[in-house]
């Protein structure tokens, strides 16, 4: 198995992405914290997980919050002894066009989107500069790039912070043998799709985001997990501060 030994942390584990990196990395051997705002979703993933014959314990965090990172990075040591990998999955949206956008949403947005990446690097990278090893994937998106629509201004904003936090790190975690990239998705099938809108505007939007990519659907979860695995394993030590896009061949830059 890819990740026999291993001990990851994947943040915002609960559902869609973060939940199918959780349970792709257990099946291929790895200890996984299944950590999220979310305790009781977390903890139902982490029991999934254990019926499946993975070991996984449920972790509550606010990543915006530095002390509850600390706790789940504490606890972590104090189960499995490490810390290999780190998925900074956590996310939320706030969609609303720039001139309509309150300072409130801006900040939670990027407390979590940004922030919250910055957080939980800081909290493990002395574990694994200790050990000489260590894996951090960021999640970022096409949005960071530009690929966003009129009413995701704060979310763009966070997500191209993580992308260039994640080039930042790979420099200074690379002497001592840390791998640092980051995945960057496109249209993903989750249900960060359906926030602020309705359940049709949702449906009408992806039908059309389908029509610019060049294999003519969404993607799933399970398709940036089988990329976080790859990033995890040793199959990717020669790569860092990559930033990995994962969005069936988009063909328009909006």
């Amino acid at each position: 198995m890819k990740l026999s030994g291993k001990v990851a942390i994947v943040t915002g584990a609960a559902q869609g992405i973060g939940k199918a990196i959780s349970k792709r990395f257990a099946s291929e051997g790895a200890a996984v914290v299944v950590a999220d705002v979310k305790f009781e979703k977390a903890g139902r993933i982490a029991d999934e997980i254990k019926a499946q014959g993975g070991t996984a314990i449920g972790a509550q965090v606010n990543v915006a919050d530095k002390s509850e990172v600390q706790d789940m990075v504490r606890t972590t040591i104090e189960k499995f002894k490490a810390i290999h990998i780190l998925v900074n999955n956590a996310g939320i949206m706030r969609r609303a066009p720039l001139l309509e956008l309150t300072e409130e949403a801006w900040d939670t947005t990027i407390d979590v989107d940004l922030k919250g990446v910055f957080n939980c690097t800081q909290a493990v990278l002395p574990h694994m500069i200790e050990q000489q090893y260590g894996k951090i994937i960021n999640i970022s998106s096409i949005a960071g790039a530009g690929h966003a629509g009129p009413d995701l201004a704060s979310y763009a904003a966070a997500k191209a912070g993580v992308m260039q936090l994640t080039k930042v790190t790979a420099r200074e975690a690379g002497q001592y043998g840390i791998n640092v990239n980051s995945i960057s998705p496109g249209l993903i099938a989750t249900s960060l799709g359906y926030v602020d809108r309705t359940k049709e505007e949702t449906e009408e939007s992806v039908e059309q985001r389908k029509t610019i990519t060049l294999l003519g659907r969404a993607g799933m979860p399970e398709d940036v997990a089988n990329l976080a695995l790859f990033l995890a394993s040793e199959e990717s030590s020669f790569i860092t501060g990559q930033i990995i896009t994962i969005d069936g061949g988009r063909i328009d830059g909006i």
